[in-house]
């Protein structure tokens, strides 16, 4: 049976679908402009991952709509309510970071009270609460352990709980699973993304790791020098990307310069390759699982490396038209063509993908 956690009724705003607005946002730190001008809409009860380089803008954007900073210029508006000029603890967001922050002389149970207990709620409205909050998170029964008794990932969800217990409008999160080793991390994406389907709060994720990103966010806003470089579903940025940055940062790429002439390019070495329709100079972007070994592809190569790994086989081949090999990824081992062997490539058209001329 699934645990919900009770939520505030409505507001007008939140109805509507009005989350999380920040109008015209700049941040500065001395001469360092660290965002600059930003607009972006948060929608009520969305999972929105802020994705980027260290150093883009995306953890001054979190620390902006938590009240860590304020912004040199421009107005965050919560559901409706300007929250800029508001301290932190009078926002309705709460925030969980990398760093699990818990209480080492303190059980779960009174990690997970901690902050009902400052907001003065009297034990008998805030153990309920409690023992809903560490029910979500799957930890029930862990309630009289000590944080040194648990688990990075176990941790980690007390901090979550700790979180989800005030019942905030907004939950942060600030690249909250990058301590713990891949396999963990990947199993509580699934379950950070199963949380915020029960309990329908909204969720700003703060990540580096674009797979990260891409396994939880109903969208994304890839950030890029304090601006958004592009935002959309995760299958709108990966397969429509709209700049080389925002191409190179998700996923695996190979780029060309090329001329397009309608639905073909003409590369470097004067291979002609398909591409959707545009025209000019412009750099031809192809996704390594979109090509093709054929025997009527017109960009040849010679094959340089192969590796195996585990899910599909890369294939590092070398052409006249780049400097950097092209890498292709193959699901088929038995059509694997041995280093030095010469092949050609092919694509479908949709999959040239056209970005900014060079």
């Amino acid at each position: 049976m699934t645990t919900t956690l009770p939520t505030p009724p409505a507001t007008d705003a939140a109805a509507s679908g009005r989350g999380i607005d920040l109008r015209r946002v700049v941040k500065r730190y001395g001469s360092q402009v660290a965002l600059r001008g930003l607009d972006l809409e948060i929608r009520d009860g969305e999972f929105f991952c802020l994705l980027g380089p260290s150093g883009c803008g995306k953890t001054t954007t979190l620390n902006l709509i938590g009240g860590f900073v304020a912004p040199t210029e421009g107005e965050i508006w919560i559901q409706g309510r300007r929250i800029d000029q508001l301290p932190p603890h009078k926002r309705p967001v709460n925030t969980v970071f990398q760093s699990y922050a818990l209480f080492p002389h303190m059980t779960v149970r009174e990690n997970v009270r901690f902050g009902l207990k400052m907001d003065r709620i009297a034990r008998a409205e805030s153990t309920p609460r409690v023992d809903e909050a560490l029910a979500l998170v799957g930890l029930e029964d862990f309630g009289d352990r000590m944080p040194s008794q648990l688990s990075g990932g176990q941790q980690q969800r007390v901090a979550v709980a700790r979180a989800l217990v005030k019942r905030p409008a907004v939950l942060l999160l600030d690249e909250p699973l990058g301590a713990l080793d891949l396999k963990l991390r990947q199993r509580l994406q699934i379950e950070l993304a199963q949380i915020h389907r029960d309990v329908g709060t909204t969720f700003v994720y703060v990540t580096h790791d674009q797979e990260e990103a891409m396994s939880m966010a109903d969208r994304i806003a890839v950030m890029n020098d304090g601006r958004i470089e592009q935002l959309g579903t995760p299958e709108e940025v990966y397969r429509s990307p709209a700049t080389r940055f925002v191409a190179d940062f998700i996923g695996d790429s190979n780029f060309f310069e090329a001329t397009v002439e309608g639905d073909v390019a003409v590369l470097g070495d004067g291979a002609r390759v398909p591409c959707a329709r545009g025209s000019g100079r412009a750099t031809l972007m192809v996704r390594p699982e979109a090509i093709r070994l054929a025997s009527d592809g017109s960009l040849r190569g010679a094959v340089v490396q192969t590796s195996f790994l585990g899910k599909h086989v890369r294939v590092a081949v070398q052409t006249q038209a780049s400097e950097a090999p092209v890498v292709v990824a193959l699901h088929d081992a038995s059509a694997l063509p041995a280093v030095g062997n010469e092949v050609t490539l092919t694509w479908a058209p949709a999959d040239g993908i056209v970005l900014e001329a060079s």
